[in-house]
């Protein structure tokens, strides 16, 4: 049900005063923002001089980032049913095409339709579906944070009571090649235990072996944190994980005040990432983000499986 990153708002943007979404910012690029980065090829010092790979990875991971096709022409070319996964498209120009049953999703900038900008466009219709964006987005302080938990948890419960009346094998089943309903729970098990239980808390091991990180975390790393990402996981099992991840994070952000938001936390969320320090509101931005972005997957696909 998808899965879901840098960038540096200009200091006189409204949005880059907001707490949540300026810290998400700092560390994974947040899909929520409306005031997306300029076009990301390299065109000023503060512009990216690495691809990348999708809004959700830091790096191409093992086996990824060919530059087989960069800069490649396909004229007169028959590319039906072709699938563009974690690609830079930066610069890419479709001239004439025959844009039938096309599906895009990612991180959006500078997008052009024949000839219109649709970003701004897509952003609002999306905020509009779902204004948890627009509550993220605008978080500024301790009870801000609160108030988002409260919107989280009200969403994810009525998205696993509609998972309950599904048949076992839907909340297992793969849409489109997307996570399952199940997987996504157990995603967000691991971003708990690693951007909340490890960062906030400084716990050294939280990760719960059923939790499951990004699809290209390696699984060399992922099993000496305990996790089996491989592993069918019994739903109730899932749901009761989520449950005491859930709590944890209540229990964080109860206790919040907003001279806590800056405190810094000195591990990074597991093996592998990034080595910074960041702050508790950024940790907390990034669950958030997780949460909401993923609850939107999730509703889509449901949609899909409740149609049948």
């Amino acid at each position: 049900m998808g899965a879901p990153d840098l960038v540096d708002p200009k200091a006189s943007d409204p949005d880059s005063r907001r707490i949540l979404a300026r810290s998400h910012s700092v560390i994974v690029q947040s899909m929520t923002e409306t005031s997306d980065p300029a076009d990301p090829t390299p065109a000023s010092p503060d512009q990216p001089t690495e691809a990348q790979f999708g809004p959700h990875r830091f790096y191409a991971g093992e086996g990824g980032g060919s530059e087989q096709f960069r800069g490649a022409r396909f004229d007169v070319a028959d590319l039906r049913g072709a699938r563009f996964t974690d690609c830079d498209l930066t610069g890419v120009t479709i001239r004439d095409g025959w844009l039938v049953d096309v599906r895009i999703s990612g991180h959006l900038s500078n997008f052009t339709v024949n000839g219109v900008d649709v970003t701004d466009f897509v952003s609002a219709e999306l905020d509009r579906r779902h204004p948890e964006r627009v509550q993220f987005r605008e978080g500024q302080t301790a009870d801000d944070v609160r108030a988002m938990w409260d919107t989280i948890e009200r969403l994810w419960g009525e998205a696993v009571e509609r998972a309950g009346r599904l048949p076992a094998a839907a909340r297992a089943e793969q849409v489109d090649e997307e996570w399952s309903f199940e997987q996504t729970l157990r995603h967000l098990i691991f971003i708990t235990d690693a951007w909340a239980s490890r960062t906030v808390l400084d716990e050294p091991m939280p990760y719960h072996p059923i939790g499951l990180p990004q699809s290209w975390y390696p699984a060399a790393d992922a099993a000496a944190l305990g996790i089996d990402v491989a592993a069918q996981s019994d739903y109730a099992e899932i749901l009761a994980v989520r449950a005491d991840r859930m709590a944890v994070v209540r229990r964080i952000v109860d206790g919040l005040t907003d001279d806590d938001l800056g405190r810094r936390c000195h591990r990074s969320p597991a093996p592998g990432y990034p080595d910074e320090e960041p702050a508790v509101v950024e940790c907390i931005g990034v669950v958030m983000d997780e949460e909401i972005e993923h609850y939107r997957f999730a509703v889509r696909d449901l949609a899909v499986l409740e149609a049948r």
